[in-house]
Order: C-alpha cells, then structure tokens, then sequence
C-alpha cells in the first residue's frame, strides 16, 4: 500500500509531539512500523491520508459499537453542539445519561460523570478509600486501569506493549499501596488479605482482562472474589470502561449476574467522544463532595456534547440490538478462523466473548498474565505487517483486543478471515 503521506505526517508529528503520538500504543513502535495517519471512518471502515481502505477492528479501542459516524449519533452532537459546547452548569442531557446507566447497570444507583476511563477509576480509588477509611487497593497483573499514578502497577495495555509495566515519575510511597494478585487466582487474593488485614479498601478488576490481550474469568472466579472483599470489610470495583454495553447492556456484571460496589464506564457511553463515569451504591456514592468529605470535581464533566453522544449511542444499541449483531459477528469471525486455522492450533490461541477477541501466538490455554508473556510477540510483528498491508487494521500490539460492531459484515469476515489465513501460512 502506499504511504508517502503518512510517512511525511509522522516526520512532522514527531518535531512537534512526544514519539509524534498522543497515546504511546499509536507509534507502532512495537511492531517496528511507522504509523498510518487517519483520515476518515465510515461503518465497519476506515481510511488513511493516501487514500487505503481497511476493515476497522480498532474502533477506537471500543467505543464505536455501532460502527464509526452513525448517523443518529452525528445528528444528536451537531445538534447539541449548536446549542453551545460548554456551560459550566448541569444540564437535563446529563440527568437523562444518568438514567440510562441506572436502567442498564441497576448496581449503579448513583453516578458521577467524568472525562475519561483513567479519570473515572482514579476517582473510584479515592472514593473506596475515603468510605472504608484504608489505603490499599488490590489490582491485578496485567490488568490495566489507566495512567493515574497507583494503578500504573504492573499494568496491561499500552504499558504492556512498550515493554514498560509500571511507569518512571511513581513515587514509592504511592505504589507500596498498590498490591498485585494475579487474575484467575483467588488464592492470591487471599494471601494479600492475610497479609494486610485491615488495610485493603478496594479490589479493582477488569472483570474480563482486555488490557492484556481478551483473557476471560474462570468459572465462580469473579463471585468468589467479590464474597472475598466483603468477607474482609472491602468493596468490589468492577472497571468496565471496555466491557460497558458492549459484552451486554448491563455490562459483564449483567452477563455474569453479578453486582460490584462501583462501577467505572467509559467509551461506549460517549459513542467516540471523550467521557467517562463511575457508579455504585448510594451509600458509597454520597461520600462525594457536595454531599459527603471525598472531594471530586472536573470543569467539563457532563459535557453537554459528549453526553449528546453518548445518550444517542445507548438509545441506538437498544433500538439495533446492536450488542447482539455484534456478538454474531464476532461469533462468525471465530468461527470461521477456527475451521480455517486447524494446522495453527499449535502456534496459536483465540480467546473471546461477546464481541471481543484476541489472537495470541501460543498455543495452549491464556488464562492470565505469565500465559501471556508466552506469546511469540515477533511472530505477531510479522503477521500485523502482514494484514495491515492487505487491508485490516488492527491494534499494533499483541495485548490489545480485536474490536467488532453490529456495522461488520459476513463480506467483511470472510475477507478478514482469508486474509489472516494467508499471513499465518507466510510466517509459520
């Protein structure tokens, strides 16, 4: 494919921006490529600035469920936008997003709406602190909570992939507070409390990993481990900022039937702009400032547009059953790989649920973060290479999820699905 254009714009971002990106995993650095730079999306579609077309499995790593620019999302943000982008002031768009979290997540009785993913879990720390008055937080390898200083402990994601888990500038005092388990492994988690009793105020997960590449819960793991943290006095804080709306519309606590004391969202309920929240009991929820001591505050939380966003996305994933189409879709692509791929069964391994998938180069079952660190990581290089130039564009990095939306067709996977084939036969 030709990419003058993306080469000469890359040059120029890098004079101007840390590694020419403003968030690490874009520079490709670690597939050894130089990035695309991105135009348009369209659909299941998306197009660089020399004019390529590939299939979109990044979808902005999640929010864009319905496929980029849906129409109704679109119309609700230039409207809103027309009416001013920001007032400082509550507005009923906000209270309306509320109620659309409340009716999907009936764990969150209360919410605060925030800016981000990382802005939400770092105010969920604080507030589980402030309600059981202790320190410690429990979070789990590989997992990765965004880049607030104590929860860049042993992270997944972009952390993972620049071969840098935790991060330079973290003060000792701030990661001795952060305690690591190891996800799928009570018995870890047990160890901690006998070593800290007392002290432990939250445990924090990513109730399906998709940080570290998709690793799913083993069966009563998620349960036990909530029974666990009450048992020793301490909350549940379920970080759904991926599988909000998308595993179900209640999340991976309404597919698994499950309800943690707070909830961190993001991405789906902005539909592509930037928001986030976290929710949970009213209890915990009233220790925030105006009502309760936990101070919390952003001037452009409840953004009247991205919330404009949001409100259309969720109202257009009920009225679509767009989780559902989704899910068929990336049931077919797995599907379809696997009955393809049997001669790889060997090399490689595909974890996935609902609408999230992620091919790793091992063979043999990934349930957590050592099984992961097994994954032919140049291997991957070479068949990332590979796709993108035949037209897929996926997340360059092996610990990155495959995203898909109710907008990808059977011609999209079946395309999809010939062209991995012919990459993995060139590289193995």
């Amino acid at each position: 494919m030709k990419n003058i254009n993306s080469l000469n714009a890359v040059k120029r971002a890098e004079t101007l921006m840390p590694g020419g990106v403003s968030s690490p995993v874009r520079a490709f650095k670690s597939v050894g490529l130089s990035p695309v730079v991105i135009k348009k999306a369209k659909g299941g579609r998306i197009y660089d600035i020399d004019g390529n077309e590939y299939i979109d499995y990044v979808m902005s790593y999640g929010p864009m469920i319905l496929g980029h620019a849906d129409e109704r999302v679109v119309k609700a943000v230039s409207s809103s936008a027309a009416d001013g982008f920001s007032f400082g002031a509550t507005t009923e768009a906000e209270i309306e997003l509320a109620g659309l979290i409340n009716k999907h997540f009936p764990s969150i009785e209360s919410v605060r709406l925030v800016n981000s993913g990382t802005e939400a879990v770092m105010s969920a720390v604080r507030l589980a602190r402030g309600f059981t008055k202790r320190s410690r937080i429990v979070k789990f390898e590989g997992c990765y909570h965004g880049h607030s200083d104590s929860m860049l402990v042993k992270a997944g994601s972009g952390a993972l992939t620049t071969s840098v888990p935790s991060s330079a500038g973290i003060t000792e005092s701030v990661s001795k507070d952060t305690l690591v388990a190891v996800y799928n492994d009570i018995s870890s988690v047990k160890d901690l409390f006998a070593a800290h009793k007392g002290e432990i105020a939250a445990v924090i997960i990513e109730p399906v990993a998709a940080n570290m590449g998709v690793v799913l819960p083993e069966e009563g793991f998620l349960k036990n481990l909530i029974d666990l943290a009450h048992k020793n006095g301490s909350l549940i804080i379920f970080d759904e900022v991926i599988t909000g709306f998308r595993l179900s519309l209640g999340g991976a606590q309404g597919l698994f039937n499950l309800k943690p004391d707070i909830t961190c969202l993001g991405k789906i309920i902005g539909g592509g702009l930037p928001i986030g929240a976290f929710g949970g009991r009213r209890d915990i929820m009233e220790y925030l400032s105006p009502v309760g001591p936990v101070y919390q505050a952003g001037t452009l939380s409840g953004n009247p547009v991205c919330v404009a966003a949001g409100i259309a996305t969720i109202k257009a994933i009920e009225k679509d059953d767009a989780v559902s189409k989704a899910d068929e879709a990336a049931s077919y692509l797995v599907r379809s790989l696997k009955d393809e791929l049997k001669n790889f069964d060997d090399k490689i391994t595909i974890n996935y649920i609902s609408s999230l998938l992620t091919i790793f180069f091992k063979g043999g079952s990934v349930n957590n973060f050592n099984d992961v660190m097994k994954s032919d990581t140049n291997r991957f290089k070479e068949f990332f290479a590979s796709v993108l130039n035949a037209g897929i564009f996926m997340a360059p990095s092996q610990y990155e999820a495959v995203f898909l939306s109710s907008k990808h067709t059977k011609s999209d996977i079946d395309k999809t699905v010939s062209i991995i084939s012919d990459a993995l036969n060139k590289i193995f």
